[in-house]
């Protein structure tokens, strides 16, 4: 035990925790994001099933994610994904009798956080398996669960704290979709094919890209969230 305990790379341990720390906080928005409009007694349990959905899904990242990212078109499809998520976030759900969500709201809340999480979790991935191969060769498979596991906390706790911001301070609502929209913007720039396209790009250009990713989530899902509102009342 004390052998396998001094054979850890304590350094690719401690990288591990601070990138979950860092980038579980992307995740955690969209989970909140997604279960907002759950009843309370839903929303443990949507952010549950979220994660754990998410969890399995970048274990099977993990074997594919290096590869993946090589693939043209993949970041742009899921940059333009990510952005109608944002923006389908942004707009009102419909709700049964007496405001009552309707019975397959929580499913639909779950599938839209492993569907943003999926496409969102590559980059992340990469980092922890680029973390985990500074340790020994049978010690990396182990960090990269590790890392996974160290995720799970982060994301579950993190989502809860952004659920009672949102519902407190609804400009939260409006935040977490702009992030959402600078993470696709960020992904769009930096697939192969665009890059190949666009040519040598400033270290800027991605904070344009994000910035122009959030501003279209953000006034896109105000102005379709406000007509949805504008014809329920019938005006």
């Amino acid at each position: 035990m004390l052998q396998w305990l001094s054979e850890i790379s304590w350094v690719a341990v401690g990288q591990i925790i601070m990138i979950d720390i860092l980038l579980g906080g992307d995740n955690a928005v969209v989970i909140a994001l997604a279960c907002r409009n759950l009843p309370p007694e839903q929303r443990l349990r949507g952010i549950a099933l979220g994660t754990a959905g998410a969890i399995v899904l970048r274990v099977i990242l993990v074997l594919f994610a290096v590869a993946l990212l090589k693939i043209p078109f993949l970041k742009l499809v899921g940059g333009l994904l990510l952005i109608w998520i944002g923006i389908k976030l942004l707009i009102p759900e419909d709700e049964g009798e007496e405001g009552v969500a309707s019975p397959g709201h929580l499913w639909g809340a779950v599938r839209t956080v492993i569907v943003a999480d999926l496409v969102m979790s590559v980059d992340n991935v990469i980092a922890i398996a680029g973390a985990a191969e500074q340790a020994a060769g049978h010690h990396q498979t182990g960090l990269v669960i590790f890392g996974l596991l160290v995720s799970i906390p982060i994301i579950v706790f993190g989502s809860q704290l952004v659920l009672k911001l949102m519902d407190r301070f609804p400009v939260v609502i409006l935040l977490g979709a702009g992030l959402l929209g600078w993470i696709a913007g960020s992904l769009i720039l930096g697939d192969p094919a665009v890059q190949r396209w666009t040519g040598s790009m400033p270290p800027s250009a991605a904070y344009v890209a994000g910035a122009v990713g959030a501003v279209l989530v953000v006034a896109l899902g105000r102005w379709l969230g406000a007509r949805k509102a504008r014809a329920q009342v019938g005006v």
